[in-house]
């Protein structure tokens, strides 16, 4: 997978993008484990990706429900046994 980010909030902790491989939208939030540092992607509409990149701030909802793990059905990649919390 090739995930390249299109727009990144350093302040908010997040970023929406796009997979070039499979050509979905996703937002990503880094996550931490005991050896590594990640990020979760979540996959988004095209709709919702352009909504977010017209106004950042609109994503906020959308990044909290994904670090209280509200959207894990939305995740590209599923999470291993030593699943990461959010930084």
């Amino acid at each position: 997978m090739n995930f390249k980010d299109i727009a990144i909030s350093r302040e908010n902790r997040f970023s929406i993008g796009i997979e070039e491989t499979s050509g979905k939208y996703y937002l990503s939030i880094p996550v931490s484990n005991q050896y590594v540092d990640y990020e979760e992607y979540y996959e988004i509409s095209k709709e919702v990706f352009d909504s977010f990149k017209a106004d950042m701030n609109s994503a906020l909802n959308f990044v909290q429900q994904c670090i209280e793990r509200k959207k894990d059905e939305l995740l590209i990649q599923k999470p291993g046994r030593l699943r990461g919390v959010p930084m």
